[in-house]
């Protein structure tokens, strides 16, 4: 499989720096322009002002690139009709010439072609809330207990149904680490009301998990939960009802599949006039900056 690296990763790769792979589905499904450049840019000076390179992922005319230079970055953020692509849809994209946007799980595919071993994202998919209906279920939970990269989240996106994703990532042996607390944290919430499987207070602590977890020739990545900055927080009280009320909807426009979250995530954006936007940037910043360290701890060992 051939991988068009940009100037920096291919450098990063030569020198064994470390490097953090970052998704594009939050440029092109998740945010407006030009919030998603400005985000997807302070994201990746975040990454570097950390110690580690950052490898925006995308698929642009049919090629896979690891590192986007200055301007693919700004017209990504601008293209319309992107495809979002996942693990069933990346290498159609690809032989077919087309642009998309890789999702978590397309992420760690291509991260893992590349040799990076660490990602950072916002949230992770999961469980929707209607799953027993639906059978709607991320494909990011399944390419966590296949492809060894260490996924930064705030953990999954507080729209699902917390208590089953939890129990698939348990089921298919995905070790879930939260930083710093004994709580999951669910997205724009530091705490869902769940606790976390596993906790870790530093990143030293995290990457010797990693380490020795490969050394045992276990296969599968880490998903780190890494809570919202306390001051960007919206808590249960406030940002909830906006939730079930933006699920109904999704329900009465029969919205399904792949249209699901950015249904969701553009009507929480209406509803807290902006608000969920605004934690959405801190925590993904947040999750750069530790995605950062983790690199440069796992470069150490």
């Amino acid at each position: 499989m051939k991988i068009c690296y940009s100037a920096e990763v291919a450098a990063a790769r030569a020198d064994g720096h470390p490097l953090v792979a970052l998704e594009s589905t939050i440029i092109t499904h998740g945010m407006p322009w030009p919030h998603n450049f400005e985000t997807a840019t302070e994201v990746e000076e975040t990454v570097r002002d950390n110690g580690a390179i950052p490898a925006t992922i995308a698929v642009l005319d049919g090629a896979l690139h690891v590192g986007l230079e200055g301007g693919e970055l700004e017209a990504l953020a601008q293209a319309q009709d992107v495809a979002k692509l996942s693990r069933a849809d990346l290498a159609f994209a690809m032989a077919t010439g087309r642009t998309g946007a890789t999702t978590v799980a397309a992420t760690m595919i291509a991260a893992h072609a590349a040799g990076i071993s660490v990602f950072a994202t916002g949230g992770i998919g999961g469980v929707h809330r209607d799953a027993a209906e639906s059978f709607d279920i991320s494909a990011d939970l399944n390419e966590l207990s296949r492809t060894p990269v260490a996924v930064v989240a705030a953990g999954a996106k507080a729209i699902l149904d917390l208590p089953k994703t939890l129990e698939v990532l348990e089921t298919h042996g995905v070790p879930v680490i939260a930083y710093g607390t004994d709580a999951f944290p669910a997205f724009w919430m530091r705490d869902s009301g769940l606790s976390a499987p596993l906790r870790a207070d530093s990143a030293d602590e995290i990457a010797r998990a990693i380490r020795v977890r490969l050394d045992m020739g276990l296969s599968g990545g880490h998903l780190i939960a890494n809570p919202i900055p306390p001051e960007a927080e919206i808590p249960g009280p406030d940002i909830v009802p906006v939730i079930e009320a933006a699920l109904v909807e999704a329900r009465k426009q029969n919205v399904s599949a792949k249209d699901v979250t950015p249904f969701l995530l553009d009507r929480i954006f209406h509803q807290t006039g902006g608000r969920s936007l605004e934690a959405n940037i801190a925590l993904v910043l947040n999750n750069a900056r530790l995605g950062a360290e983790l690199a440069v701890a796992l470069t150490r060992l």
